[in-house]
C-alpha cells in the first residue's frame, strides 16, 4: 500500500515537473515572439514645436516647456527632429543652421496652470523637477533624453529590439506632480550673413556682444561659442542685405511602444570631453566631481604642421563609470571641423567610433560644409561590456587648419544592464514560482 502511494507520488511528481517544463517553453516561446515582433508594435506620431520667427542673422535659443508628447507608460525607440517652415519644407542649414536641439523630461506639480517658455531657469524651482538621464555630468548638465544638431537628418536614433527608454512609469512620479516633456531649440538664421560659418561657430566679433544674457563681461580670451549667440543674438550681415522674417517649427517624429516585461530597459549616458574630473577622499569613500564644460575651441595649428598634413587637434579625458553594463547603441556629436570621436575601454578596446559625414550639395540634409550625419554604432547585444567602474577614455578630434570656436565633443551611449534572456528570467522568475505554489495549494 505505501509502496503504491510512493509510485502514484513519483508520478504525479514527474507529471507535474513535465506539466511545469511544458508551460516554460511556451512562456518562453511566447516571450521570443514578442522580441521578434517588437517592430510590429511600433507607434509613431509626428509633432510640431511652437512657431519661431527669425529674420537674416537673428538667433533662437528657447525653451519649450510641455510640448507634445506620447502619454503613457512607454519605452522609446527612436527620436528624430528637423527645422521645417508652415508649409512643412525642410530648411536647409546654410538658410537656417540648427546648432543644437535637445529634449528633456521633468515632473511638474499639477497645481502649475502657466509655463513660460523663455528660461531653462524653471527647472530650478520646487515647482518643476527635472528628470535628468543616467549621465555622469554635474547636476542637469547635458541631462537630455535625445539631442543633435546640423547632423540631425542624417543620423540613426533608433533603439534595437527588445530594448527601450523606458518613460511614463506611474510609480516613479511624486505624488502631485505629472510627467512632463521640454525641447530647447538654438537655430541661427545665415541668410546674408558676411561670413555664415562665422556666424554658426558663434565668433564673438560677429555678433558685437561684450556681455552674455544675464549681463555678465564676457572674459577676453573667449572669442566665441554660445555665449555670443544667446536668444535675440544678431549675427553680422552683409552690407545692405534685407531678407524677410520667416515663421518656423522643429518638426520631430517620436515612435515607441507600449510598456511590458518584453522590452529590456537601457540607461543614456552623455559624456563630455570637457569634463575635467576632480577625485576626492572623504569619510564615506571618493567622491568624483564632474565639470562638463560642455564646448570648447579648436586653436589654428602653426605653418609647419600644415605643410606636413598634420593639422589634427586631440582632445581627450578618462572618465569612471560607476555602473557598467552591455553597450547597444552608441553616436558622438561634433560641430563643423569635427573629423571622429571614439569612445575606448580601459583596455584600450574601441567600444564605439563615431564619423561625421560631410554634405555636398544645396539640398536640406546634404549642404556643403556642413555635418549632415553622424555614423552610429550597434554593437551585438552581450559583444560590448563595461564593467562597473571602469576607466572610459573619450576622444574628440578636429582638423585644426583654422581655428573653430564653440565646438563640442559629446557622447551618447546606450547601456542595458541585463541582457534579453537575463531580463526575461528576472522578470518572470518570481510570478512563475508563485503561480506554482498557488497550483500545489490548489492541488
Amino acid at each position: 500500500m505505501l509502496f503504491s502511494r510512493y509510485i502514484n507520488m513519483c508520478f504525479v511528481r514527474r507529471d507535474f515537473v513535465f506539466s511545469v517544463a511544458i508551460l516554460l517553453l511556451l512562456f518562453a516561446t511566447t516571450c521570443l515572439g514578442s522580441f521578434l515582433k517588437t517592430e510590429n508594435k511600433i507607434k509613431s506620431a509626428v509633432f510640431l514645436s511652437p512657431k519661431f520667427e527669425l529674420g537674416p542673422g537673428s538667433v533662437i535659443n528657447r525653451y519649450y516647456y510641455g510640448i507634445d508628447f506620447p502619454k503613457g507608460h512607454i519605452a522609446l525607440k527612436s527620436f528624430n527632429a528637423e527645422v521645417v517652415d508652415e508649409a512643412g519644407n525642410s530648411i536647409p542649414l546654410h538658410e537656417t543652421y540648427l546648432h543644437h536641439w535637445v529634449v528633456a523630461r521633468y515632473h511638474q506639480s499639477k497645481h502649475v496652470t502657466h509655463t513660460e517658455n523663455d528660461t531653462h531657469r524653471m527647472l530650478h524651482n520646487s515647482n518643476h523637477v527635472m528628470v535628468r538621464n543616467s549621465g555622469i555630468c554635474q547636476e542637469n548638465a547635458l541631462g537630455q533624453y535625445f539631442g543633435l544638431g546640423s547632423e540631425t537628418r542624417g543620423t540613426e536614433t533608433r533603439v534595437p529590439d527588445p530594448f527601450g527608454i523606458e518613460v511614463g512609469n506611474p510609480e516613479v512620479v511624486p505624488e502631485g506632480f505629472e510627467e512632463k516633456w521640454m525641447v530647447n531649440v538654438h537655430a541661427i538664421d545665415t541668410r546674408g550673413a558676411e561670413d555664415k560659418m562665422g556666424c554658426t561657430e558663434c565668433k564673438c566679433e560677429l555678433y558685437n556682444v561684450t556681455v552674455d544674457k544675464y549681463g555678465r563681461t564676457i572674459r577676453p580670451d573667449y572669442v566665441g561659442g554660445l555665449l555670443c549667440c544667446s536668444d535675440y543674438a544678431q549675427c553680422k550681415l552683409k552690407e545692405g542685405f534685407e531678407g524677410p522674417k520667416r515663421s518656423l517649427y522643429l518638426r520631430y517624429t517620436v515612435k515607441w511602444v507600449d510598456w511590458d516585461d518584453s522590452v529590456v530597459p537601457v540607461k543614456i549616458y552623455i559624456l563630455d570631453v570637457t569634463d575635467s574630473l576632480k577625485l576626492s577622499n572623504n569619510s564615506k569613500g571618493i567622491n568624483s566631481d564632474h565639470n562638463c564644460k560642455v564646448e570648447y575651441q579648436v586653436d589654428s595649428c602653426g605653418t609647419d604642421h600644415k605643410e606636413g598634413n598634420g593639422c589634427v587637434d586631440v582632445m581627450k579625458t578618462s572618465l569612471p563609470l560607476q555602473t557598467g553594463g552591455y553597450v547597444i547603441y552608441g553616436v558622438a556629436h561634433q560641430h563643423s571641423g569635427g573629423i571622429g570621436s571614439t569612445l575606448y575601454g580601459q583596455d584600450g578596446r574601441v567600444i564605439c567610433s563615431s564619423i561625421p559625414s560631410y554634405g555636398n550639395g544645396n539640398e536640406a540634409g546634404n549642404e556643403s560644409g556642413y555635418i549632415v550625419g553622424m555614423s552610429t554604432c550597434y554593437p551585438k547585444p552581450g559583444s560590448m561590456k563595461i564593467m562597473d567602474g571602469e576607466t572610459l577614455t573619450l576622444e574628440s578630434n578636429y582638423n585644426s587648419t583654422k581655428e573653430h570656436t564653440g565646438v563640442m565633443g559629446l557622447f551618447y551611449i546606450l547601456v542595458a544592464e541585463q541582457l534579453p534572456y537575463q531580463h526575461l528570467r528576472h522578470s518572470t522568475r518570481s510570478s512563475f514560482f508563485m503561480d506554482s505554489n498557488d497550483m500545489l495549494l490548489d492541488s
